[in-house]
């Protein structure tokens, strides 16, 4: 659990936990890895502070915190401080969407209608935005066409997803190589042993 709850008078108050051994290694700035992952740590990261502390200095000193580990871990400040500021704004328009939930276009549980495109990431593939633009230009909303959202099945339901998510993994590493781990090849499982008795 990452969170610390105390009582303060007749009210429960909330606060970020952190073990104490945390480390805090995020990625450097110089990992390969997808440009929007810097991002999207930051993003998350700072919704997630803002939820959690029930009161604003908390959530400010957090925040400030991880500014300043990721400014350790080598990110240049002056980059990051435009960064925060959206993550900032996108807290705000996050709550405010949450509180006026667009039912467009949603499934039987509500949710949106989504396509994960699974990828293997590589520096040198194109961009996710060009992907999902390619994606509206030729198949979500080609011109002169039906946008696929709105096309029927033969028994009358909705096809089709509204939204194209690019979903990457990391490639494989040095890891991955010299230290395998098959677990299931490991003579007798488990479960063999007990109905021997």
């Amino acid at each position: 659990m990452d969170l610390t709850i105390s009582i303060a008078g007749t009210r429960l108050s909330t606060t970020l936990y952190e073990k104490p051994q945390n480390l805090y290694l995020y990625l450097p700035p110089h990992s390969s890895h997808p440009r929007g992952i810097e991002t999207g740590l930051i993003f998350g990261q700072v919704l997630r502070i803002r939820r959690l502390c029930s009161k604003q200095e908390d959530a400010d000193a957090h925040i400030k915190q991880l500014f300043q580990r990721l400014c350790e871990r080598g990110h240049n400040s002056s980059s990051l401080i435009p960064i925060f500021s959206q993550a900032e704004d996108n807290e705000r328009a996050f709550l405010e969407k949450n509180n006026n939930a667009d039912t467009r276009h949603v499934d039987s549980t509500g949710a949106p209608q989504k396509l994960f495109l699974h990828l293997r990431y590589h520096p040198e593939d194109p961009p996710a935005h060009e992907i999902q633009q390619l994606w509206r230009q030729h198949v979500s909303q080609p011109r002169n066409e039906p946008p696929l959202h709105n096309l029927e099945s033969l028994d009358g339901r909705p096809f089709g997803p509204t939204r194209l998510i690019v979903a990457y993994s990391r490639p494989l590493n040095l890891r991955n190589t010299f230290s395998v781990r098959n677990i299931h090849n490991r003579g007798r499982e488990i479960s063999s042993y007990l109905s021997d008795r």
